[in-house]
């Protein structure tokens, strides 16, 4: 169970939303006819700005500082971490837009940066799950995509609610959040999900 709880905190990161998102929508959208060469060109760019850049930053600051990397789970050494993904994430999303996308594509990255900014303040008083929120922000946007384009994101939105699940649980069999903190992040997510993407946003 250890074992299980472990792969799946590690696989459902929340800065892997952003990449996860935009490969969707290439691959299950009308946004599969655009030329490959943009598509790879967005993706590598959501890749550096919201995964490989901010890692870096935050591996270069620890270990400047001779932390090992447990001392980041303490609530109170994560705030840094917080404030290098929130700026790799408006850099990310300021230069995507650029590219002039439309604003249910950058929604992406405006959900992720309603995550986390609101996680950042709300872990300054007490312990939410940004895994949770990460999470239940992809059952929040498929709510609003199904809105926007149409369809019936029933089936998606099914597994997104039974990942969301065992996230939730793997993270408190891990004994990093209660279940209070677990449910409080992915509503927290399943709103900015809706909200940031349903909603153009003038940044």
């Amino acid at each position: 169970m250890l074992i299980g709880a472990r792969w799946l905190s590690s696989v459902f990161r929340p800065e892997f939303m952003p990449v996860v998102g935009f490969l969707a929508l290439f691959m299950y959208t009308y946004l599969d006819l655009l030329p490959w060469q943009f598509k790879l060109a967005v993706l590598s760019l959501i890749v550096l700005g919201t995964i490989l850049l901010p890692r870096w930053t935050i591996r270069f600051w620890r270990k400047s500082r001779g932390w090992e990397l447990h001392l980041l789970r303490l609530r109170q050494n994560r705030y840094f971490p917080y404030l290098i993904y929130i700026l790799y994430y408006a850099f990310t999303f300021h230069i995507l837009n650029r590219f002039h996308l439309p604003f249910y594509m950058s929604g992406i990255l405006v959900v992720s940066l309603l995550i986390q900014g609101l996680c950042f303040f709300i872990n300054l008083r007490w312990k939410i799950s940004v895994h949770a929120a990460g999470a239940g922000g992809v059952i929040g946007a498929l709510a609003a995509y199904g809105i926007l384009f149409s369809f019936n994101p029933i089936g998606w939105m099914c597994v997104s609610i039974l990942v969301s699940g065992l996230v939730g649980s793997s993270r408190m069999i891990l004994r990093q959040h209660d279940l209070w903190q677990v449910l409080a992040g992915t509503l927290l997510g399943v709103l900015c999900g809706f909200v940031g993407i349903l909603y153009p946003w003038p940044l």
